[in-house]
């Protein structure tokens, strides 16, 4: 029997609504606006009650990042308040500061909100209107180091998926903005609901790991110090070399106490912890060129496989082999 249509369509007549307003401007990501808002409107079909709005600061249509004109229900000040208040990303942002009136525009509705969420970059327009400080946040992982400095009270989680503190929601790069309107759901409506959204459109209920695994390898610029960039370049040369805190300073020409000062300095983390860093990019390298799971812990420098799975569980929440079964090829088996 085909999807029964008509008892999908019944829900929502008669009942009263749950306003989500999503706020858009020029240069706003389009998929940052369109994937929460198809989960909200699938979720009508399954017994909610929600009516999406666009709103934007000053009531006047925008255009997206892609060129696509959006039309707008009316300025955040004009349109009757929302229970739930979302401020979707744009490329614009960490590149440029974000501007006064954008960040203003979000103060009013959020005041009168049930609650209030951020979808990728969007994270930056709360941030800077002062409605992030002192809580725990996520972004791209690609900025979140951005995040950080620009808003140094805040807690940001450089791995989350999407982050709850409060009455207050941010979420991870792009499609993670799917990710949050299900949890918002199933919030409101339950799993069930939730579940049956997340099928009917194709994706996970709950995706496993955080963001890390989407990380580019290798990502941000060499360290400053020339011991540690000879340090870089030697492990990259040889990943099986012996690297214990001892052979580095020796190798350095520098007592190991120094050693650990350089990496505390610049890094923030220990020798042991760098060595097994570059090891486990090498390694997700060489997963993403087909390399089984056995020669990448081989030629990434790592003692065996089973050494290899416990960094990658460490850092992704997942197996080598589930990593490569996700990122290894569009092509199905």
């Amino acid at each position: 029997m085909c999807y029964q249509w008509a008892v999908a369509q019944s829900s929502g007549k008669g009942q009263e609504e749950t306003r989500v307003a999503i706020l858009v401007y020029d240069g706003v990501t389009l998929l940052d606006v369109a994937g929460p808002a198809e989960v909200f409107q699938e979720a009508n079909r399954f017994g909610a009650h929600y009516k999406i709005v666009l709103v934007s600061p000053t009531g006047g249509d925008v255009v997206s990042n892609l060129g696509v004109k959006i039309a707008v229900d009316g300025s955040v000040t004009d349109t009757p308040p929302a229970d739930t208040f979302l401020v979707a990303g744009s490329d614009l942002f960490p590149r440029n500061p974000v501007p006064w009136d954008l960040a203003d525009a979000t103060r009013v509705p959020v005041a009168a909100a049930r609650r209030v969420a951020s979808i990728c970059t969007g994270a930056f327009v709360l941030g800077a209107a002062g409605l992030l400080d002192g809580k725990r946040a996520t972004t791209h992982w690609k900025v979140t180091h951005v995040l950080a400095a620009r808003c140094p009270t805040v807690q940001v989680d450089k791995d989350a998926i999407y982050v709850k503190d409060g009455s207050t929601y941010t979420s991870a790069g792009v499609t993670a903005g799917i990710d949050l309107a299900l949890a918002l759901v199933e919030e409101d409506l339950g799993a069930d609901v939730a579940r049956d959204v997340a099928r009917h459109l194709v994706v996970y209920m709950q995706r496993a790991g955080g963001q890390s695994q989407f990380s580019a390898p290798l990502q941000g610029p060499p360290p400053r110090s020339p011991a540690l960039r000879t340090i870089t370049d030697l492990v990259t040369a040889n990943p099986g070399g012996n690297y214990s805190l001892g052979e580095l300073a020796k190798h350095l020409n520098v007592s190991t106490r120094h050693l650990t000062r350089i990496f505390h300095d610049e890094l923030s983390t220990a020798p042991a912890r760098y060595v097994e860093s570059i090891r486990f990019e090498m390694a997700r390298a060489l997963l993403d060129q087909g390399h089984t799971a056995t020669q990448a812990a081989v030629r990434a420098g790592f003692p065996n496989y089973e050494s290899m799975r416990r960094v990658f569980a460490k850092k992704l929440s997942m197996s080598p082999s589930a990593y490569q079964r996700r990122f290894g090829t569009t092509r199905r088996a």
